[in-house]
């Protein structure tokens, strides 16, 4: 069998890996601890936050049948929120999230989904590739210089533009990766000992620097304690994404609680995550990229929309389409 590396343990990679483990040797080399990229939780003494993605629906029928063992394992469920939408600090509209559509989440966690997904693959965790060079096959390097082996095809799941740093000649390759654009988010974690007595466990929230707040500590299985997540704005983020986080920090406290009419000073714990490539506008072309000469392919939710379902699609259907070339 043919050798594969995949740079990226996020849903891409790992659907990525799912689809094609059974015919190719495949090692997946992550720079972080955890599996699932975005789709992450932040864990602490007794209570924990979704960091990342919040939620995820289910539109393809392939990813639909995928999710399936999932569901049937207590692995996802559906969140029946109080959901509203806000206009700066008025709630405008609100309702209760069912079935049709379902909002589907981790349990108990949203790094639960990658876990499960990661389960009989080989994978390299908290190791970064930094170099890849072609001679007659792929060969690939950490950040220390260690060979890390010999490959007969290297895929990248990772933002276009830490792709474009890592891969030689990767313009020359797939000209159109500079038109991929990725924005930054923020996300502000608070926990209290109190409840606060929202009206809501999830909130679109419009015109201001924050676009998200849930009760985290509503979703199911997220422990005891009261727990507040909040996501800035892509835009918001991506200007001030090299800004001091005790700054950032402070300013999306003040701007919560002036959305949410509460005093937030009691948080017992505040925390803060920069997602430097979180989110990617909807695009309309390929949904993966490959060179069969080079041996070389991309996917990633970037070439779709930034969102779980995309993640999947992208890795699962370059999976189908190597199929026929590592058989």
């Amino acid at each position: 069998m043919k050798n594969v590396a995949i740079i990226g343990a996020g849903i891409s990679g790992l659907a990525l890996a799912n689809k094609i483990g059974h015919i190719a040797n495949v090692t997946i080399f992550e720079k972080s601890r955890g599996f699932g990229g975005r789709v992450a939780t932040r864990r602490m003494d007794d209570f924990s936050f979704d960091h990342g993605a919040q939620f995820f629906k289910v539109r393809d029928p392939d990813f639909k049948e995928y999710i399936k063992p999932m569901i049937e394992e207590g692995i996802i469920d559906i969140w029946r929120a109080r959901f509203v939408e806000i206009e700066k600090d008025k709630v405008i509209s609100s309702r209760l999230w069912g079935d049709d559509p379902a909002n589907y989440i981790g349990i108990p966690s949203m790094s639960s989904i990658g876990k499960f997904m990661s389960q009989s693959l080989n994978i390299k965790l908290s190791e970064q590739i930094a170099k890849i060079e072609k001679h007659d096959i792929w060969e690939l390097f950490n950040e220390e210089g260690v060979f890390q082996g010999k490959y007969d095809w290297v895929i990248s799941t990772i933002p276009p533009v830490q792709c474009m740093q890592l891969f030689p000649n990767i313009r020359e390759i797939y000209s159109d990766i500079e038109k991929h654009e990725m924005s930054a988010c923020f996300s502000l974690m608070l926990a209290f000992d109190e409840d606060l007595n929202l009206d809501f466990d999830a909130a679109l929230v419009k015109g201001t620097d924050i676009s998200w707040i849930s009760c985290n500590s509503s979703k199911q299985s997220r422990g005891k304690k009261y727990t507040i997540l909040a996501h800035s704005t892509n835009k918001w983020a991506s200007e001030y994404i090299n800004h001091d986080r005790d700054w950032v920090k402070g300013y999306l406290c003040k701007e919560l609680s002036k959305i949410i009419k509460k005093d937030i000073s009691e948080a017992t714990y505040t925390g803060l995550q920069g997602w430097r490539y979180a989110n990617a506008k909807k695009q309309n072309g390929q949904k993966f990229f490959i060179d069969k000469e080079q041996n070389i392919a991309l996917c990633g939710d970037w070439f779709i929309q930034g969102r779980i379902e995309s993640a999947y699609i992208s890795g699962s259907q370059l999976g189908n389409e190597l199929t026929n070339e590592l058989a």
